[in-house]
């Protein structure tokens, strides 16, 4: 039986990174995981938490935002303001995201300055959390090239490139990069977040009423290896084409984009 989108099982979804889209941050991209589309944006602070301050830590701080936006599913999504209070899975996406780009930048390069990614979720159908870390470091690096063009820093804060993606069980079957009714449908749900070397950030698996066995995990964490893989080369090209840093983003680059993808 052949995936919804005619993938085969070792596929990601067509991958599309456009910068430049939020023209006040130092860095930004609209990322594409299929039908899955986020705006990951970056702005520097010329400052740091006051709980740096008050423990004398040295160096920088990263922290990041994660929303999902009212028309991004098929049923409108309230805002956290209306509700009130903030939704608990953005919390823990929004930690996660922070988590995974810490490990991949040097926070004493960085200097005494705050790196907040804001991540907004324009579409959502499966994977948001891993394609908004994939777009995160990708903005991240963005602003970094900003600031050496500027003068600011000498050399990019970026140690390592991480990217993240989804595998699963759906029907029997391990599969990459779970579209939403793949992954309504799996019995196993893995999300990987991952550097380019692979080396490992973090893991996220669990059955849905369901066990997996050994050989179903070493399945699942193979795919991900070969889809971070590609996802820290596209990453790559994306930065490497838009140096220097591009102007923001057009209504015919946004057209094409979304044809593309």
């Amino acid at each position: 039986m052949s995936r919804p989108d005619q993938r085969t099982d070792d596929q990601l979804r067509p991958i599309s990174f456009l910068p430049g889209i939020a023209p006040h941050a130092q860095g930004s991209v609209l990322v594409s995981f299929g039908n899955t589309r986020v705006i990951c944006a970056a702005m520097i602070e010329e400052a740091v938490p006051r709980w740096m301050q008050r423990q004398n830590v040295k160096g920088g701080w990263l922290t990041a935002e994660y929303s999902m936006l009212p028309y991004s599913t098929l049923d409108r999504k309230q805002r956290d303001i209306s509700r009130g209070k903030a939704d608990g899975r953005s919390i823990e996406i929004q930690r996660l995201i922070g988590r995974a780009l810490r490990a991949a930048v040097d926070l004493d390069a960085l200097g005494p300055r705050t790196l907040w990614v804001d991540c907004d979720v324009l579409q959502a159908d499966g994977g948001t959390r891993t394609a908004s870390i994939t777009g995160a470091c990708l903005a991240a690096a963005l602003a970094f090239q900003n600031l050496i063009e500027n003068k600011v820093l000498n050399a990019s804060p970026l140690r390592q490139w991480v990217a993240a993606v989804s595998t699963g069980v759906v029907d029997g079957r391990p599969m990459l990069d779970l579209a939403y009714t793949e992954d309504r449908d799996a019995s196993v749900d893995f999300n990987l977040v991952m550097t380019d070397d692979l080396q490992f950030i973090e893991l996220q698996g669990s059955g849905e009423e369901a066990t997996f066995s050994p050989d179903e995990m070493n399945a699942m964490l193979e795919l991900g290896r070969k889809g971070i893989t590609e996802l820290t080369a596209l990453q790559k090209q994306a930065l490497a084409e838009a140096t220097p840093p591009p102007p923001a983003a057009d209504l015919d680059s946004l057209a094409s984009h979304f044809n593309r993808s």
